[in-house]
């Protein structure tokens, strides 16, 4: 990524609901985002995101698959993951004791990220995650 980037670039990538896509949307994310300092947490969240659509979606049966947005601006690094729907509610921040062994994720993820955003579509849902290059873009959550 170069610093002098002045417009938004958009990569996507489309898995197969496999537990080891999401290593490879992870890879794949490091590899767009070499050498931003931005690079360690979105690649931890597009890891945590993936992981869920697999886990918690019908992203995770039989032909299921998600769908991966890097949008990299000057001041901004936004990944979305959506998946594939199937389930009856949209995903939320769910704050689990610190030894619950699941229901963490997404709680992880907005306490990385600066933003996240759930959309929820007839097809699915869109989590998205922005990490700005500037902290006071938008503050950072507590």
């Amino acid at each position: 990524m170069h610093e002098y980037t002045s417009t938004v670039r958009v990569w996507g990538l489309s898995c197969p609901g496999f537990p080891e896509e999401v290593s490879r949307a992870r890879r794949w994310t490091r590899d767009i985002l070499r050498g931003s300092p931005l690079a360690e947490d979105a690649e931890l969240i597009v890891s945590e995101l993936s992981a869920n659509a697999i886990l918690h979606t019908a992203s995770g049966r039989e032909y299921g698959s998600f769908h991966l947005a890097v949008a990299v601006s000057a001041q901004v690094v936004a990944v979305s993951v959506t998946d594939d729907g199937g389930t009856a509610t949209a995903p939320k921040v769910e704050h689990q004791d610190q030894d619950a062994e699941h229901g963490r994720g997404l709680d992880m993820v907005s306490a990385i990220a600066h933003r996240v955003v759930v959309h929820e579509s007839d097809q699915g849902h869109t989590v998205t995650a922005e990490l700005y290059a500037d902290a006071r873009l938008g503050g950072h959550p507590c």
